[in-house]
């Protein structure tokens, strides 16, 4: 064995029986007696000082809860007397509901900040952190942002307003209940509510049915060819003048679209008012049929008349 060898294995032998006599002295019942004397006095000082600092902590915890209850208070009060001066001042359902969202979002936001500052945080702290949250979350939520430039849009240029039933071309139809921050609500005709984003609101065509007068509907009847246009031209136009709901200027019109297959083909159109543009449309198809029946006129079927033929000889 050479010598670094053997001053290795020395130094390796008084390494192992230094640490055996520091964990035989650590194991001694004394010095276990007192390694838990300290971690209890150490558990003991933590509990004293949690139960101090909540001691001195409780006025500013009951501070803070009257605060966040009398703010909600004064903030369902406020709401409430901006809502009475815009419904005396008659502002705009569409303003009006636009407005509220912001100012109940900014009342809510102060009413933190005030609880938070009862409770010892620093609100310049708040407000430097909301700062950054609020730009993080504009670069992440983009699509928000366009929704809420949508809204402000919608409201200064009004294509639409409250009340007013519209269509875009995603097939969104329905009477507008709200305009809100970041979404109209539609009521569909079928009763169902639908929730429009409002940068594609803005950004979008929009058919406005209820800033028209008057609304055109039209109907395409077919007759046979062995009646008489001119006949039934009249009885059409007839049962139109004859209705209070039909609109007269412009007139009604009535004329030869297509001479079909199976009929000749008159294509009918009148104007009636936009109350009264559904139930006119609904019901004046069906007095037409009515009438024309009465006077004889054929309204025909789609048919085709086949020819067989047959490749016998025929018998003589």
């Amino acid at each position: 064995m050479s010598k670094d060898s053997i001053v290795t294995v020395t130094k390796d032998t008084l390494t192992l029986a230094t640490e055996k006599e520091q964990l035989l002295e650590a194991v001694k019942p004394e010095n276990v007696k007192d390694g838990i004397a300290e971690q209890v006095n150490a558990f003991s000082h933590l509990i004293e000082n949690t139960i101090a600092r909540l001691l001195n902590a409780i006025p500013s915890i009951v501070a803070a809860i009257l605060a966040l209850i009398i703010g909600l208070f004064v903030i369902r009060t406020l709401l409430k007397i901006i809502n009475k001066r815009f419904e005396k001042r008659n502002v705009d359902m569409s303003l009006r509901g636009f407005l509220m969202s912001i100012i109940k979002f900014v009342l809510y936001a102060l009413l933190i900040l005030s609880v938070a500052g009862n409770l010892g945080f620093q609100t310049t702290a708040i407000l430097g952190a909301l700062s950054g949250l609020v730009l993080a979350a504009g670069l992440a939520l983009q699509g928000s942002l366009s929704n809420f430039a949508g809204g402000v849009l919608i409201l200064l240029f009004r294509p639409f307003e409250v009340g007013d039933y519209i269509e875009n071309p995603s097939n969104t139809e329905g009477t507008v209940d709200k305009i809100d921050l970041l979404y109209t609500t539609l009521t569909t005709a079928q009763g169902i509510k639908v929730f429009s984003p409002n940068g594609t609101l803005a950004n979008s065509v929009i058919r406005n049915y209820s800033k028209i007068t008057n609304r055109r509907f039209e109907y395409i009847v077919g007759i046979g060819y062995d009646d008489n246009i001119k006949t039934a031209q009249n009885i059409i136009l007839d049962v139109l003048k004859n209705d209070p709901r039909v609109v007269q200027d412009p007139a009604p019109d009535v004329f030869v679209n297509e001479l079909a297959a199976s009929s000749v083909n008159l294509t009918i159109r009148a104007w009636a008012s936009k109350d009264d543009y559904w139930a006119a449309r609904n019901s004046l198809q069906q007095e037409i049929k009515i009438a024309l029946d009465k006077a004889g006129i054929n309204i025909p079927f789609p048919q085709q008349e086949m020819r067989i033929i047959s490749d016998k000889p025929e018998n003589k």
